[in-house]
């Protein structure tokens, strides 16, 4: 079962989910970055209405800057304030990549992921195919849904278990003007 999708943020400005709705499965839309909630994407509340009000599922990802395990715990704080009282049909995704995918990467995942759980989301973890096989440790691999993004013409090279796959990020949907990342879901 392969489901299609995308994933936005502000840097797609106000889709037209009326189109939207005919090109995809899913949408998984960028709640916020950072420490605060005050953070929030700009464009989170209506793209979250707009889907809502199209069926189409969602789910969300939160941006981190975490640079240790307690970083992570805070921004995951953040990220539950701002999707307090939504409903998601996909996992809240921790997206570490940049500066933040250093250090002890398997510890800050786990520390974000397992508040969001506590509080009864479905997490998971969104990185790049070759710092996931450099930095996740076992655990990770295996307990939290995994999302990576690797734009490879001949497929995604990853030997587990994968939830989801961004392939692209030059994407092209109706209702929505530009580039956008491109999505499989393999699973339900």
């Amino acid at each position: 079962m392969e489901k299609r999708g995308i994933d936005i943020s502000r840097y797609q400005g106000q889709p037209d989910f009326s189109k939207v709705k005919t090109a995809v499965d899913y949408v998984i839309l960028q709640a916020g970055f950072g420490r605060y909630a005050s953070q929030k994407d700009i464009e989170f509340e209506r793209s979250y209405a707009e889907c809502k009000k199209y069926n189409i599922p969602v789910g969300a990802y939160w941006f981190s800057y975490a640079a240790s395990p307690d970083d992570a715990r805070q921004e995951a704080r953040a990220c539950m304030e701002v999707i307090k009282g939504k409903q998601f049909e996909y996992p809240i995704y921790f997206d570490i990549e940049g500066s933040a995918c250093s250090g002890d990467v398997s510890a800050k995942c786990k520390a974000f992921c397992d508040e969001l759980e506590k509080a009864g989301y479905f997490s998971g973890i969104y990185i790049s195919r070759s710092p996931a096989q450099q930095y996740l440790n076992e655990y990770c691999r295996t307990y939290y849904a995994l999302w990576f993004a690797e734009y490879s013409p001949t497929g995604l090279h990853w030997s587990g278990d994968c939830g989801m796959w961004q392939n692209s990020s030059t994407g092209r949907i109706p209702g929505i003007s530009g580039d956008v990342d491109t999505d499989i879901c393999y699973f339900d």
